[in-house]
């Protein structure tokens, strides 16, 4: 993590040097010169970091890295804090200016001083670097940077050992597995299970290839080959030659053993492969480079022969499978009940658990979340602890942390979990072990979690690219890593929510608390808070006393998961007294405040403001002080005004006010802020909702087509006289992936056209609220669209003519009279990807028909008071992949013979469709129905 904080200040220095060549007048050499002998440091901290547990010296000498980065950070932060004051003007901005030039100076002074001790400092650790630098060799390209502990590949043998009795839960994959590797086709295929780390990859693959039925299948030839992180190509190859020879009994020749060509290694595997029937295994392989150099390898010799591999990353499982075809097998953690029957024979040696302590072992086991490795690592360490004192228990339970620093028998488990840590660049080590700020079992919104990092800075700007698609992709790469576990997604497949293992976040929570990277503070808080604090995570049962005396000085990040007012005023205390004056991420979700802390307005270097779901109804004209405000999150909160000083924040990227007004069975009121004239001057934003349009006003709505970076834009309180303003603008926003529209009243007319083919292009998430003139026309125009959402649209035309060919739509909700006309039908061939469909309150409705080949990936179908319905849709006993049909305040007729369990009932059961929900809407209980 060292070479993660060194990189990360040298990039800020490398900016500072460009951007600010006046400010840094009197010290710029001092500057270049820490900048320059830090860079060359950085080559060999990758080395170093891994080395840290296996070199006190060294891990010395990287902490002192870490420390004066650290701290050359802290001094450039506060000297440019000390010239982000807002100016003032006239007399006493004349006296002010006199007074500022004479303090100016003297923090000049005093900085100058402090970087001449920092610039002693690293040539003495410079001069450390070279008494240490032979056991510090830059990593070689193709190779790893890792070094694995000695327990590493004793922990991976024991893997191939298990008796097959010892697996658990992974029966039906590994008659999956069985049956793919004995069929009857002939080329060669390859079988490739994936997972994050300690999901029992090896152990599954290894018992399949134990099998009796798998080694007469291959009775030619079986060989296993486990890869790693840390390989050479040479070296690799030379590892397959000698297991396949190895498998038959074969030396291997001088010219082989000897040889670097890898050329001729590939052409030594591909002659002894041929004419043969193998299997062979390649065992956690890491990355695609590593697919690629070993693939040509294996050639189709059409005798039936089989990989397997087995993988972290799911581009590895994708590349392999689509070369040579095959199957990918994602491997899951273990059901409830599994890892019950896991823990147990562990922890009790396949005893029951004893009463006293299932409470606590059910605790315990929630943490493992499934992950085999932790239940079976954990499970171990508890059969060596006396079962009739359940206080030993407890206390490894509230010290789980603890546990996983100190106890040996934990200590394999640990390097595994971090091997995928330790694989990643800095930058992604940083994005990753951001995760663990957020309390445990919590769901993170994933557009937050972007907008945080780019805030932090971790995220680097990339031509052609903007900040959020580059977070984006690093968002990705952890979930291709299999490091990070969707919680949640929206039907077109995005991810909502994330989350992280247990294990895995008090793995980084170590790492955290070492690398000085953030601090939380919860109710099991016990000691004051570390001397340096640079990210600070408050959960809840948090209490003031946890906090001492730190006056919070160097803090970067604070964010609040608790609602303690008692915390909440100590923090608006630090602010008033500039006690955390560099602060740039400040998130207070739901804190308790009622007027906006006016305090706020001094943290000069503040990049991301969230008090969204607090009672703040205003903010201050002096939220100008923000310049560099990038985000500006108010959702939920009681603001509907924003101060025309605003525009002056000209790096907003994402202004966020809006809240759900009202909700019930008839749906949800979103009230948004009133228009800004002059908003255009914002270029960087890249989300802005919920606008309110004013009324008669149509330049202001024309003028938002300047801002040409938006991806998301919310416009509400439209009248008729907007339409032709709004057109024009969103058909200037190349780069809009959502939009949403809505009148000002329900018989407010909208005029909305998409005829260009050229624009909105990248539009997939569409949202009209409000009656729609005749039709939408031109929707046919929008080929990327994924979700469409008309509301009171009040369309005379089927619009499904228009619809039904656009590739991509996934979701489609016809809401409170969207359609008012008496049929719909679904043709053949078409919505051929369409997911969900969502029909409600359709007052006209007497029929809808699927034809065959329609809705061929229909999922999930609600039909929601239509109360003109009396037959359930013909032919949906064509949806073979329709999952749930919810069917709600129907017509009269269909409703009582439904419940009566008549001929629709029976027709339903008959259908097989896993989910029928019938049902009605009570005033006084919600929804009240059954389900068949």
């Amino acid at each position: 993590m060292a070479e993660s904080v060194v990189s990360f200040l040298l990039d800020n220095l490398s900016s500072l040097l460009e951007g600010e060549a006046k400010l840094l007048s009197g010290f710029r050499k001092e500057v270049v010169f820490v900048k320059n002998e830090l860079d060359r440091m950085r080559a060999f901290l990758r080395s170093a970091d891994a080395m840290e547990d296996e070199d006190e010296e060294i891990k010395v000498w990287v902490k002192q890295v870490r420390e004066v980065a650290y701290d050359a950070e802290d001094i450039i932060d506060d000297f440019l804090y000390r010239f982000e004051h807002p100016r003032r003007h006239g007399f006493y901005g004349y006296l002010w200016k006199l007074a500022r030039g004479i303090k100016d100076l003297k923090a000049r002074h005093r900085i100058a001083h402090q970087l001449q001790s920092i610039k002693l400092r690293v040539t003495d650790i410079s001069e450390g670097h070279q008494r240490y630098g032979y056991r510090l060799s830059i990593p070689q390209i193709g190779s790893s940077s890792g070094t694995k502990p000695c327990y590493f590949s004793e922990l991976r043998s024991d893997a191939r050992l298990l008796e097959e009795a010892q697996l658990v839960g992974v029966e039906s994959e590994k008659q999956d597995l069985l049956s793919f590797l004995v069929n009857d086709t002939s080329e060669l295929q390859v079988a490739a299970v994936v997972g994050m780390g300690g999901l029992g990859k090896t152990t599954l693959v290894s018992t399949v290839y134990n099998d009796l039925q798998v080694k007469n299948h291959f009775h030619q030839l079986q060989a296993w080959v486990t890869v790693s992180q840390s390989f050479k190509l040479d070296e690799l190859l030379r590892q397959i030659i000698k297991q396949l020879f190895k498998a038959i009994d074969q030396p291997l020749s001088n010219e082989v053993e000897n040889s670097t060509d890898t050329h001729f290694l590939k052409t030594t595997i591909v002659d002894f492969l041929s004419g043969k029937r193998y299997l062979l295994v390649l065992d956690d392989i890491w990355d695609v480079d590593a697919w690629e150099a070993l693939k040509l390898s294996f050639r189709n010799n059409n005798n039936g022969s089989r990989l397997m591999i087995t993988t972290r990353t799911e581009d590895v499982a994708s590349s392999s499978t689509k070369y040579l075809g095959g199957w990918i097998l994602p491997l899951n953690p273990l059901s409830f009940e599994d890892s019950w029957t896991l823990f147990c024979a562990k922890a009790f040696q396949s005893n029951l658990c004893p009463q006293h302590l299932e409470k606590i072992s059910l605790d315990i086991l929630k943490r493992c979340k499934g992950l085999p490795l932790a239940i079976v690592a954990i499970g171990g360490m508890l059969a060596t602890k006396d079962i009739n004192k359940a206080d030993d228990w407890e206390i490894i339970n509230r010290s789980l942390q603890a546990e996983l620093q100190g106890n040996r028998k934990l200590k394999g488990m640990q390097a595994i979990l971090s091997l995928s840590f330790n694989d990643l660049p800095y930058n992604l080590k940083y994005c990753f072990m951001y995760l663990s700020v957020f309390p445990e079992d919590y769901s993170i919104k994933r557009n937050v979690l972007i907008r945080l990092w780019i805030a932090e800075g971790f995220i680097e700007e990339i031509e052609g690219r903007s900040l959020e698609e580059v977070a984006n992709g690093c968002f990705n790469e952890l979930l291709n890593r299999s490091l990070v576990q969707v919680t949640h997604r929206y039907t077109d497949g995005r991810v909502k929510k994330c989350g992280v293992h247990d294990i895995l976040r008090e793995t980084m929570l170590l790492k955290s608390k070492d690398q000085s990277f953030a601090t939380i503070t919860n109710k099991e808080s016990c000691r004051k808070l570390p001397e340096r604090v640079r990210r600070l995570s408050v959960h809840e049962g948090t209490t003031i006393d946890a906090f001492g005396d730190n006056q919070l000085s160097q803090l970067r990040s604070l964010l609040l998961f608790t609602k303690e007012s008692d915390v909440w005023n100590m923090f608006m205390s630090s602010f008033s007294n500039q006690g955390s004056r560099l602060l740039k991420v400040l998130d207070c979700v739901s804190a308790p405040m009622t007027t906006f802390p006016q305090d706020i307005t001094k943290l000069y270097q503040l990049r991301y403001l969230c008090l969204r779901d607090t009672d703040v109804s205003s903010i201050p004209p002096s939220i100008a002080n923000l310049r560099h405000l990038e985000t500006l999150d108010l959702k939920n909160t009681l603001v509907q005004e924003l101060p025309s000083e605003i525009l002056q924040l000209q790096r907003l990227r994402h202004v966020i006010v809006y809240a759900y007004k009202s909700s019930s069975y008839l749906g949800v009121s979103v009230q948004g802020f009133k228009a800004l004239k002059g908003i255009e001057s914002l270029s960087s934003l890249r989300k802005l909702c919920y606008v309110e349009a004013k009324l008669g006003e149509t330049e202001l709505l024309a003028s938002i087509g300047r801002l040409t970076q938006l991806t998301k834009l919310g416009i509400l309180k439209l009248g008729v006289e907007h339409g032709d303003a709004v057109c024009s603008s969103i058909h200037e926003l190349k780069f809009l992936r959502s939009l949403g529209l809505t009148s000002k009243s329900e018989d407010e007319a909208l005029s909305l056209q998409f005829k260009s083919s050229s624009c909105l292009q990248l539009l997939q998430r569409l949202y009209i609220e409000g009656r729609v003139e005749k039709s939408l026309e031109g929707l046919q125009n929008l080929t990327n669209l994924s979700m469409l959402y008309l509301s009171g649209s009040k369309l005379q035309v089927d619009p499904l003519e228009a619809l039904q060919a656009l590739p991509n739509l996934v979701s489609l909700y016809f809401q409170n009279g969207a359609y008012d006309g008496q049929s719909l039908c679904f043709k053949a061939g078409g919505f051929l990807k369409l997911r969900e469909l969502y029909i409600k309150r359709a007052e006209n409705l007497r029929r809808v028909v699927v034809e065959d080949e329609a809705l061929s990936h229909l999922e999930l179908m609600y039909l929601h008071y239509c109360k003109l319905l009396k037959e359930i849709p013909s032919g949906i006993e064509s949806l073979r992949n329709l999952q749930y049909l919810h069917l709600i305040e129907m017509a009269v007729e269909l409703t009582a013979t439904l419940h009566r369990g008549s001929q629709h009932e029976n027709y339903l059961r008959v259908m097989d469709i896993p989910g029928v929900y019938i049902g009605q809407w009570n005033i006084e209980t919600g929804y009240d129905g059954h389900w068949l």
